[in-house]
């Protein structure tokens, strides 16, 4: 017998908006504050509340990466100004508080969940990173929260099994690298190929399902791909607590990439979601804002997104 846990809350933090990239790059600050101030327009952050989110402990966030890592990370943060990692991964004097607390927000909404607090929470935070491997840092992303969270849930003896869902048109590899050989965790993700980041995209691993999409793919070719390839796996896995990867960059307006989804294909796939946790999850999903760079094409997707999660 399913026992469903209080509906949803946003997680979030002033920090995901203090940090800075290059003029001019995607992943920028207004992707939260246009997506805050459109759920404020629609009353959905008068329906669901806004709830601060923590910082991750250093104790959750070696789970996935090693400390040797984190400390890269740290010294290479400046004071004034701004430093890239890579060209296309920036940070600035608030990267890593906002990437620690992005991690921290994820690792709180599984906290709620197991606790029966929140069974669903969506994590509306910057920088994402679904790309960040153990060791490296590449695709706009520091640390991976996902990774992270999924990490912290496996030490609850409640949740035997986590199944981690990555709907974002570029493919998350660095989760897949994380849990490549982590037979309890199932990851799955779809994405535009070939495309960046050309990483971990072939798998022989039973427990990471790639699912590529050629340039151009609509949303009948992406929902029958998920139903071919996800459902079987999912419902063999039979997952504990379900984790979101929630790019919205397969939208047909978004300036990175060449897919051409829909709002409505971002409710059908959330949909399922909800009813896939319904039946082995308790209800409980976590998901975690990952890509989406046309604001008004973002803020309609989370918002489609947040609805169908909340049940409205």
């Amino acid at each position: 017998m399913c026992v469903y846990l209080p509906v949803m809350q946003i997680l979030l933090h002033e920090s995901s908006i203090q940090h800075e990239v290059a003029d001019g790059h995607a992943e920028r600050p207004a992707r939260i504050s246009h997506v805050l101030n459109h759920l404020e327009s629609t009353g959905i952050s008068r329906t669901i509340p806004l709830v601060q989110a923590p910082s991750a402990t250093a104790a959750e966030i070696t789970r996935a990466h090693p400390s040797d890592y984190v400390g890269y990370l740290e010294s290479q943060q400046p004071e004034h100004g701004l430093v890239a990692l890579d060209p296309d991964t920036w940070m600035g004097k608030h990267s890593m508080k906002a990437a620690l607390y992005a991690a921290g927000a994820a690792c709180q909404g599984v906290r709620d969940a197991l606790q029966g607090t929140h069974a669903k929470s969506f994590c509306l935070v910057r920088p994402p990173g679904h790309h960040a491997e153990s060791d490296a840092a590449m695709g706009f992303c520091l640390l991976n929260s996902i990774a992270i969270a999924a990490k912290s849930a496996l030490q609850s003896p409640a949740i035997n099994r986590v199944a981690i869902l990555d709907f974002d048109v570029h493919h998350g590899n660095g989760t897949v690298e994380i849990f490549q050989d982590q037979p309890e965790v199932l990851v799955c993700s779809s994405f535009q190929h070939p495309f960046y980041p050309h990483r971990f995209f072939i798998s022989d691993w039973p427990n990471i399902i790639n699912t590529p999409l050629r340039q151009g793919s609509d949303g009948e070719a992406f929902r029958r791909a998920i139903s071919e390839q996800w459902l079987p796996a999912i419902e063999k896995h039979r997952p504990d607590l379900i984790l979101v990867s929630a790019g919205f960059d397969a939208h047909h307006a978004d300036p990175l990439a060449g897919l051409n989804l829909s709002k409505e294909d971002f409710s059908w796939v959330t949909s399922l979601i909800v009813e896939l946790a319904g039946r082995y999850a308790q209800g409980r999903v976590v998901s975690i804002l990952e890509g989406g760079y046309d604001l008004d094409a973002l803020a309609e997707c989370v918002t489609a997104h947040l609805e169908v999660l909340a049940g409205s």
